[in-house]
């Protein structure tokens, strides 16, 4: 059992609220737009230099020059402003974008978080993931909760590259929600396990520790 992708993004789409300026990461954040509360307005930025941010296109609305970071085509919302990424970067190490909704690699118990390299495979660079979780108040995962081959992704501490340390706010797997009480807290708390999901079986699938 657990969460579908969609079912994972409309559960990050409930953290948000009424005048958020939110970020949205590769993957499984980007499908985030399709679940907003249509009774709030939610600003959505992508680093290539989009304020504005809607949900993805229908066959019809598909333009090729609107997309996010990861090349994705998507809709402006009325109002939607267009800059160069030097600009977009300033909003974002300026302070001025108040949550960003992340994948990961690995997420270690204590916020670290991996989520731009494996060693041994090519890249092509890390994004803007450390300027977002330097300059953003509040940082939300969603990632699976194993890896293809089996193993935790929330874990003790990171084995991979770390994109930041003691960042990591909310933790949302396909099994479950996790979170910190704030930086420099040691542990997650257990929000919420998804359906079908027990807590003997979740303690099964991951290495870190959390409180229950």
């Amino acid at each position: 059992m657990g969460w579908t992708r969609e079912q994972m993004a409309e559960r990050a789409a409930r953290e948000l609220s009424d005048g958020d300026y939110v970020n949205l990461g590769i993957g499984v954040p980007t499908l985030v737009p399709n679940f907003i509360d249509p009774a709030i307005e939610v600003t959505f930025q992508s680093e290539n230099g989009m304020l504005g941010v809607g949900p993805y296109p229908t066959e019809e609305e598909v333009d090729a020059d609107l997309i996010n970071a990861g090349k994705q085509t998507v809709t402006a919302l009325p109002g939607a402003s267009f800059m160069n990424s030097a600009e977009s970067f300033a909003l974002i190490r300026g302070g001025h974008v108040d949550l960003s909704i992340l994948g990961a690699l690995e997420v270690a118990e204590n916020g670290d978080l991996a989520n731009w390299s494996i060693p041994g495979k090519m890249v092509k660079g890390m994004g803007g993931a450390m300027d977002l979780v330097a300059g953003v108040d509040r940082i939300i995962v969603l990632m699976d909760h194993l890896a293809k081959d089996g193993t935790a992704k929330f874990r003790k501490t990171c084995e991979l590259p770390l994109t930041g340390a003691d960042v990591v706010d909310m933790l949302i797997t396909d099994l479950a929600v996790f979170e910190r009480k704030g930086r420099g807290s040691e542990m997650f708390h257990l929000l919420e396990l998804a359906p079908g999901v027990d807590l003997e079986a979740l303690r099964s699938k991951t290495e870190a520790s959390f409180i229950a």
